[in-house]
């Protein structure tokens, strides 16, 4: 009889040590954690990287590395396609600084118009002069000197230069065209120089960021 009592209560036994090895299990379980502070981080990294992106050349860089080949013979240059390849480089430096001075911005109409920055403000390329007969009376054009040229704009620009020489310089059709064959010196300064100067540029833009929205980038609102 009291083997059979034991049989009996053998599986009772078993059962509430599976119940408080599993009760046990879970208590010991440490709360789920708190994922409070990672969207803030992640919000300012990808705020970081938004004004990164809105302020290096990526449109004037897509457009070299589409060009470069063609103009610099595939890094074969005679005289002819070097004054083709230095023309190129010059007018898409050119329109990286350029880009730094356009900005757009929304009126009372609803419309977004896009201009260049002056010293006196904002002159807007696609505003309708007055009484331009489109049987539409044109709304008055607000105060647009707060648009003006700043010195960080100008800082932008030259920034905005440097990082598209630093990629140019490290492009292999660039370098095989003005430095078809460069001593160990000259190569180790091409394979360094771009490289800091284009991260170096990289984190003055995160730090001082743009608030100008040129053509082609997001409107903010007023």
């Amino acid at each position: 009889m009291a083997s059979s009592s034991v049989v009996r209560q053998r599986p009772t036994t078993i059962g509430s040590s599976k119940q408080s090895g599993e009760d046990g299990v879970t208590g010991d379980r440490p709360p789920p954690a708190a994922a409070t502070a990672r969207p803030s981080v992640l919000s300012q990294a990808l705020a970081s990287t938004a004004s990164l992106a809105n302020l290096l050349p990526t449109g004037t860089v897509m457009a070299f590395q589409l060009l470069s080949p063609t103009f610099t013979n595939n890094g074969s240059c005679d005289a002819i396609t070097w004054l083709l390849a230095a023309g190129l480089l010059a007018v898409l430096a050119l329109s990286c600084a350029a880009a730094c001075f356009t900005d757009s911005v929304k009126l009372s109409d609803g419309r977004v118009y896009y201009g260049l920055a002056t010293p006196r403000g904002l002159w807007l390329l696609d505003y309708p002069p007055a009484g331009a007969g489109d049987g539409a009376a044109t709304a008055p054009l607000p105060d647009m000197s707060r648009y003006r040229v700043r010195a960080i704009d100008v800082v932008h620009a030259a920034m905005s230069v440097a990082v598209f020489a630093a990629v140019a310089a490290r492009d292999k059709n660039v370098v095989g065209c003005f430095w078809p064959a460069p001593e160990k010196e000259t190569a180790e300064v091409l394979g360094i120089v771009p490289l800091g100067v284009g991260v170096i540029c990289s984190l003055l833009f995160v730090v001082f960021p743009t608030t100008r929205h040129g053509i082609g980038y997001p409107v903010v609102t007023n």
